[in-house]
Formats: structure tokens, C-alpha cells, sequence
């Protein structure tokens, strides 16, 4: 290469050079217009869970409306001229909106799905109401769903979820936006270990599997009231959760369900490595849990041949957001009331899920407010229970041992005492004369 040429390359790699810089200093002095974050859409309530922001929607402008339905049933839906009486006729489009209502539940295969699905074929009258069962994700999305979804008028939501929500998400009372309907049935606790966890105190700074919308929910509000803490891994699934309890990577899982939980029968076990652990009736519990059992004829693979064990229980509820009373949606909410508490016996009957037999319109639900057309209905017709005395409390037990409970208590003395640690002695006490006897006690007079 001669001098000139390596002179002129010298020359134009210093240009390019000096045009890089100067472009930058350019930037420092006059900052090139950004393009904005994404923002989360603007909140139509006024509470705001914390989730992660969501991106930024498509301008009005850029989607085109919607053509408006027509008000009635159009021509062309109608039967043809000269058809028979015996010709189907399509209901009309207003009736229908103005008589469906949508309630979210939970994954296929669980008693709330199938509640669900239990009221949209007891409350299908095609004119009146219509419901439309929606598979959630579980309690604790539930509540968020039921807040921002627009298509959604009721979930299922457990009790204890508004102490998890005010735990893991700072919100101190999130039922100030719910209302509730009804009690649908209770929830057990199970905690299933290996064998060397006798309690669920022995899992106090070990590791748990439960997943958030089927056991951490309950998992963290137990723990928090008895001071236990643990390490939670609370994404992992269902079944992967018990394949890493198996393969010794967890210390327990935790699942709130109604019992018979299939996945938890299914357990192989044929090593009995595993098994279902106690949880006492603390009296730290006793405000929000009802005592409840799990026996080896319900899991014969995780107890052994006539064990019984003490464990809790929560209320699943059935909810709505507190709508204003002169809208719309609370009128919706208020039809299906109506229908669902006049039409509540045939809850009752078979094929219906056995667990409606836990059910309750007019149980209180501590913490939480009735949604106003229930409790209407229910003071119409004079079915507003009464407060219970502070003195004689009522013996409670989360399934059909209330009544065995109960009569267990009048032949042992008559009432309970105001002490929390005399109820629960009282009940392990009841729990052993089932196991012994198999049944309620005989009387003895």
C-alpha cells in the first residue's frame, strides 16, 4: 500500500470517528425522545391486588366496535313459516343475558367443580336463571377474578383466604369488597409427611410443597397462628408435589380439600414411608377452624387398618363482589339468590355431591358480611340465626360427626366449658371412643 492511500484509510477511520462521537454528545445534550413502559390498565375498583404490570392494550381507536346485538330475536333465527308447534324456538336474546350469571370454581375433578356444576343443572329454568360454571385456578385467584373479571358474578372462596391475603399481600381486609351467599361445604386440611413427622409441629422450619390455589392458602394462615415457619414451594403442581415428597425433596405437602382427596388415595404406598399427619385443635385455631377427622377407611393407603386422626377444617364459601344495590349486577346476583335458596332442598337429594349436606344459608361466617338479598330472603322468612350465647358454646365439628359430637358432649356432662384447651381434650376424648366403639355412644339413661 502506498503512503497516500494509508494516509487517506488513516484519514477516514478519524472521520467516522469523530462522527460517532459527536452523534453521542448530540444524545447527552438532546435525550432522544423514549418509548413509554408498558402500564397496567387502569383499575375499575378500588382495591388493587399486586400483580405483575400487564401491557399495554391496543389503543380504541385501532380495534373497530362491535356491531350492537339486536334487541330482540332477528327474522332470521326464527322459525320458518308454516312451521309446527312442535318446532324449537330459540329463547330470547335479553331474557337470556338478564338471567345468566357466571361463578368461577375451581380445577376439574374437585368438589367445588362439581358444585357447580350440581347448581347450573338444579337451577336451569331456561326464563328466570342460568348458570354458567367456570374452572378457576382456586380460592386465592378466585378472589382477584371475582374483583377485575367482568365476566364473573360469584366464586369459590375458602374463609381462611382473606387472613392469607392480609399475610402475603399487606391487604388488611379484603372482604370489605366481597359479600357471601352461602357455605358450600368444608374443606379438610391434609398434611401429608413422611413417617418421621408425627405432628405438624415437627414441620417447623422444614421443607413444605403446597401449591397456592390448593394448599398454601391455608398452610400460611396455620403456620402464622401457631408461629411455625417453613421453607413453601408453592408453584410446583399436584402431582409433581407428591413425586418430589416421594423422591425426598419436600419434608410434607399440604392440599385444603374435601375429603375423599383421590390423589392422595392414589398414593402408592406400599413401603408406607408416608403418611397423613395430625393437626391438634389448637385453640389458636379454634376462631376460624372447626375440628374434623381423617380416617383409614377414607385413606387406607396413608393410616393404618382402624387409625383416626384429628385435623381441621375451613368453610368453602360461595361469594360476590359487593355490588351496589340499583345496579345491574346486583340485581343478576339477587335473581340467582332467589332461585338458589328457594330450590336449596333439592341440593339435598341425590345425584347431588354428597359434601351439599355440609352446606349452609344461614350459617354466620365470622369476619365476613352476608351479601344483602340473602340476607333479605333469609329475614323474610324469619331463618336470620340468632347469635350464639358467649357462655354455652355450640360444640362444632366440620362434617357428619356434629351430631355424634354433640350427643357425645350432653351424655358427658351436659355443655361445654368457655376453656378452648377443655374443648379440644374433649373432643380427642370423643375421637377415641369412636375409634374404640366405631359409632356414636349409646345412651345411658
Amino acid at each position: 500500500m502506498s503512503i497516500v492511500s494509508h494516509a487517506a484509510s488513516r484519514l477516514a477511520f478519524a472521520a467516522l470517528a469523530i462522527g460517532l462521537l459527536t452523534s453521542h454528545a448530540a444524545a447527552q445534550i438532546w435525550p432522544q425522545p423514549q418509548t413509554p413502559p408498558p402500564q397496567r390498565p387502569a383499575a375499575t375498583r378500588s382495591l388493587i391486588v399486586p400483580v405483575a404490570p400487564a401491557p399495554a392494550k391496543p389503543t380504541a381507536a385501532a380495534i373497530p366496535p362491535a356491531p350492537p346485538r339486536p334487541a330482540g330475536l332477528p327474522a332470521s333465527l326464527s322459525p320458518a313459516p308454516g312451521s309446527g308447534p312442535d318446532v324449537w324456538r330459540l329463547p330470547n336474546p335479553n331474557d337470556v343475558n338478564d338471567g345468566t350469571v357466571t361463578i368461577i370454581t375451581a380445577p376439574a375433578g374437585g368438589a367445588t367443580s362439581v358444585f357447580g356444576s350440581d347448581m347450573a343443572r338444579v337451577l336451569d329454568d331456561q326464563t328466570n336463571v342460568r348458570v354458567l360454571p367456570v374452572l378457576g385456578k382456586g380460592p386465592v385467584r378466585n378472589v382477584s377474578d371475582i374483583l377485575f373479571l367482568k365476566s364473573i358474578d360469584m366464586g369459590a372462596v375458602a374463609a381462611d383466604v382473606p387472613e392469607f391475603y392480609r399475610l402475603q399481600y399487606g391487604i388488611p381486609d379484603i372482604t370489605s369488597q366481597l359479600r357471601y351467599i352461602a357455605r358450600l361445604y368444608h374443606n379438610e386440611i391434609h398434611v401429608i409427611a413422611r413417617s418421621s413427622i408425627r405432628s405438624i409441629f415437627d414441620l417447623n422450619g422444614k421443607r413444605v410443597i403446597a401449591p397456592t390455589d390448593v394448599g398454601f392458602y391455608s398452610a400460611r394462615v396455620i403456620f402464622n397462628r401457631l408461629g411455625m415457619t417453613a421453607s413453601f414451594d408453592y408453584a410446583t403442581d399436584d402431582a409433581k408435589s407428591i413425586q418430589k415428597l416421594i423422591d425426598g425433596e419436600a419434608d410434607a405437602y399440604i392440599v385444603s380439600t374435601g375429603k375423599v382427596f383421590q390423589l392422595a388415595r392414589n398414593i402408592r404406598n406400599e413401603n408406607r414411608a408416608l403418611h397423613l399427619v395430625t393437626i391438634p385443635y389448637d385453640r389458636r385455631l379454634q376462631d376460624l377452624y372447626l375440628p374434623t377427622t381423617l380416617a383409614s377407611e377414607e385413606y387406607p393407603n396413608l393410616l393404618n387398618p382402624g387409625e383416626t386422626i384429628e385435623t381441621v377444617a375451613i368453610g368453602m364459601l360461595l361469594v360476590s363482589y359487593n355490588w351496589p344495590e340499583n345496579t345491574e349486577r346486583y340485581r343478576k346476583v339477587a335473581r340467582f339468590v332467589e332461585a338458589f335458596f328457594a330450590n336449596y332442598d333439592e341440593f339435598m337429594k341425590p345425584p347431588r355431591h354428597p359434601k351439599w349436606k355440609e352446606s349452609s344459608i344461614v350459617a354466620n361466617i365470622p369476619g365476613w358480611k352476608r351479601f344483602k338479598a340473602a340476607d333479605d330472603w333469609l329475614l323474610a322468612r324469619n331463618m336470620t340465626p340468632r347469635p350464639q350465647v358467649a357462655d354455652v358454646p355450640r360444640p362444632q365439628v366440620a362434617d357428619v360427626q356434629q351430631a355424634q359430637f354433640e350427643s357425645f358432649v350432653r351424655q358427658s356432662g351436659g355443655q361445654l366449658s368457655n376453656d378452648p384447651t377443655e374443648r379440644s381434650a374433649l373432643f380427642r376424648q370423643f375421637l377415641q371412643w369412636r375409634q374404640q366403639h366405631g359409632g356414636p355412644p349409646a345412651p345411658t339413661r
